[in-house]
């Protein structure tokens, strides 16, 4: 699971967003506006997504695309 953790400013209602880029690395986006706290949960949030192999699962992709 090779992975790459980055803190950008997003909108306040977005706390991390994982994409997978063209070489299989996954990009993990946090939002640079949460206190240290909200980060360290969003990063657990966003690595339990990886680690269950989420973005792999075409029911959780379907589900996510209604959201």
């Amino acid at each position: 699971m090779d992975y790459y953790i980055r803190y950008i400013d997003l909108p306040y209602r977005v706390k991390g967003v994982t994409v997978m880029d063209e070489e299989g690395f996954f990009n993990v986006y946090i939002n640079a506006r949460l206190s240290y706290d909200c980060q360290q949960k969003a990063i657990k949030h966003e690595l339990t997504h990886i680690a269950r192999g989420d973005f792999f699962r075409i029911e959780v992709l379907e589900k996510i695309e209604t959201m």
